[in-house]
């Protein structure tokens, strides 16, 4: 998958006119805020985590760090992070263009309390090179959420 795969998404949804596309990088926190901007904390990234043979993604702030302790009440197991290669395989994105849109069915999403302190927010759509502006709800309702959980630390 790619960042086309994520435009025909959103055509759907009518919003594809919104994602950007950089002629740099945006596949870290920092080059992103860096393309569109923004402050880095704005920043929604993406982590895979491993959850049996298959995997599941939390969309974070972009100040935020994973708690181990938060992590595991609430998914009831140590946080994993999936390797390079098993998040391509699993999700069809590639490592720095990990996103929430159009991701397998069998790939929950979670997002993380940490974004609710912003208006609004920047996923990368497929690519390492590419971003939508959009509100926690759109954000929500676009990527298929599961819930909203409290699993970081470093931003409160």
């Amino acid at each position: 998958m790619s960042v086309e795969t994520v435009k025909k998404y959103f055509a759907k949804l009518g919003v594809r006119q919104q994602v950007m596309e950089f002629e740099t990088s945006s596949a870290t926190v920092e080059l992103a805020a860096e393309a569109l901007q923004t402050k880095p904390e704005r920043i929604a990234k993406t982590l895979s985590f491993k959850k049996g043979d298959g995997c599941f993604l939390v969309v974070t702030a972009g100040d935020t760090k994973i708690d181990n302790q938060k992590f595991k009440a609430e998914f009831g197991m140590k946080a994993t992070m999936l390797s390079p290669e098993e998040a391509f395989t699993l999700t069809g994105y590639k490592i720095g263009g990990i996103c929430p849109f159009a991701v397998p069915a069998d790939v929950s999403v979670y997002l993380d309390i940490s974004l609710q302190r912003f208006e609004t927010v920047f996923p990368a759509c497929g690519s390492s090179n590419s971003a939508i502006e959009l509100t926690c709800d759109e954000l929500f309702r676009y990527g298929n959420a599961v819930k909203w959980v409290d699993v970081c630390k470093g931003w409160e």
